[in-house]
C-alpha cells in the first residue's frame, strides 16, 4: 500500500511548491543548476548505453534501453534534492491554485529555474559531454564515434524531423508523464518507493521520442559543441519554445489542474502544517 493516500500527496504536492518559491535567489539558482547537469547525466548515459545498436537488428529496443537509463537523471533530481523546471510546472502552479501563491511567485520561479537548468545542462554537455571525448567527432572510430552518430541522430530527429505542432505535442506528452512520476514519487517514503514511481512514466516518454525540454537543453547544445551539421541556436531555440510551452501544459493542465480539482478545490487553502512551515521556509 501507498504510504499516502492521493489526497494526502495533493497537499504535499501543494506545501512543496509553496516552499520551493520561498527560498532566496541564490539557492534556486544553484539547485536548478544541479538539477540541469543531473539531467545532462541522465542523457548522456542514455546516448552511451544505446549507441551502436543497429535498429535493423534491434528494432526500437534501443529506445528502451535509452528510456531505463534515462531514469537517472530524476532520479538524482528528487533524490539528492534539486529544481528541475518541469517539476516545478506541477508543484508551483499547484501551490497557487491552492492560494499559497501568487501569479508572480509562479513566473519568477519558473524563468530563474529555467535559467538555472540551462547552464547545468549546458555545462555537462561541453565540458563532459565534449571535452572530455565522451561524445567523439564525425569518423571518429571506437566509441566515441558511436556517441557520436547517436547523438546526432537524436539531435537532428527533434530540431529537424519534428514540425512545430509535434513537438508542442510531445512536450505535453512528456511532462504528463515526468509530472506523473514526481506525484506518484509524494506516495512513497522509502527511496526504493520513489525510485519505482519514477522509473516507468520517465521510461515511457524517453522511449516514445516525446520532449523535455531541460533534456533538449543538452541534446542539441551537446551536438552543436560536437560538430553536428545543420543545427544552430534558431532550431535549437525554437525545439526549445516549443517543448517548453508543451511541457508546461502537460504539467499544469493534465496534473496540477486534474488533482487541485479533484482533492483541493474544496479544501482550506493553507494546512497547519504548512502555516507553521512557511516562515522557516522564508528565513
Amino acid at each position: 500500500m501507498s504510504a499516502r493516500e492521493p489526497q494526502e500527496m495533493a497537499q504535499v504536492a501543494a506545501e512543496t511548491g509553496a516552499k520551493k518559491v520561498h527560498r532566496t535567489w541564490d539557492r534556486v539558482l544553484v539547485s536548478s543548476f544541479l538539477a540541469g547537469a543531473y539531467i545532462a547525466f541522465g542523457a548522456l548515459v542514455a546516448i552511451t548505453v544505446s549507441s551502436g545498436l543497429d535498429p535493423e537488428t534491434w528494432g526500437t529496443l534501443p529506445t528502451l534501453f535509452m528510456g531505463a537509463a534515462f531514469t537517472l537523471g530524476l532520479v538524482l533530481v528528487l533524490i539528492a534534492g534539486s529544481d528541475l523546471a518541469t517539476g516545478n510546472m506541477m508543484l508551483v502552479p499547484l501551490g497557487a491554485m491552492n492560494g499559497k501563491l501568487g501569479l508572480g511567485d509562479v513566473a519568477r520561479n519558473l524563468t530563474l529555474v529555467l535559467l538555472g537548468n540551462l547552464l547545468g545542462a549546458l555545462f555537462v554537455a561541453f565540458f563532459l559531454a565534449v571535452q572530455t571525448g565522451v561524445i567523439g567527432e564525425a569518423g571518429a572510430s571506437g566509441n566515441a564515434g558511436l556517441t557520436y552518430e547517436r547523438l546526432a541522430g537524436i539531435a537532428e530527429g527533434k530540431a529537424l524531423g519534428e514540425s512545430p505542432w509535434q513537438t508542442f505535442l510531445r512536450g505535453v506528452g512528456c511532462n504528463w508523464l515526468v509530472c506523473l512520476g514526481v506525484w506518484m514519487s509524494l506516495a512513497a517514503t522509502s527511496v526504493s518507493g520513489k525510485v519505482l514511481a519514477i522509473f516507468f512514466p520517465i521510461m515511457a516518454f524517453v522511449a516514445m521520442g516525446f520532449d523535455h525540454v531541460v533534456a533538449n537543453m543538452f541534446f542539441l547544445p551537446a551536438a552543436m559543441f560536437a560538430g553536428v551539421p545543420d543545427i544552430g541556436w534558431g532550431e535549437t531555440g525554437l525545439n526549445w519554445l516549443l517543448a517548453g510551452a508543451g511541457n508546461l501544459v502537460g504539467a499544469v493542465i493534465f496534473v496540477s489542474t486534474s488533482y487541485w480539482y479533484l482533492f483541493l478545490r474544496d479544501q482550506p487553502g493553507t494546512s497547519p502544517a504548512a502555516a507553521a512551515a512557511e516562515p522557516a521556509e522564508r528565513a
